[in-house]
């Protein structure tokens, strides 16, 4: 029912985004937001912000989504690797079956044997 509370969005979005100057340090934050490579991420992603506060909830929710898949669509290929190394999800992603299917989401390029 609160999954697309106007408040709790907004709370969420600036805790996020508080974590992420706590742990890399407001330079580098403000490098990473920056970067041209990641300009249109960024302007998704604070535009989804905006539209949350502007009770345009669900769009401004579905055009975040989109942003931070840009900011940090490179980082599922080194998620989708660590979980590989988990004991009980490990053999399931790396099953043939499910391991293309896994790398392709992920944007995982393996070479053909």
């Amino acid at each position: 029912m609160t999954f697309f509370d106007r408040a709790l969005l907004a709370l969420g979005n600036i805790l996020f985004l508080l974590g992420i100057v706590l742990i890399i340090g407001p330079q580098k934050t403000y490098v990473f937001f920056s970067r041209p490579a990641k300009r249109r991420g960024s302007i998704l992603f604070l535009l989804g912000i905006m539209m949350i506060l502007m009770k345009w909830t669900f769009v401004g929710f579905i055009v975040e989504f989109v942003g931070i898949m840009g900011l940090f669509g490179d980082f599922f290929g080194i998620i989708v690797q660590f979980l590989r190394s988990l004991p009980l999800i490990g053999p399931i992603l790396s099953h043939p079956a499910v391991a293309p299917v896994v790398d392709r989401l992920a944007g995982i390029h393996t070479l053909p044997v």
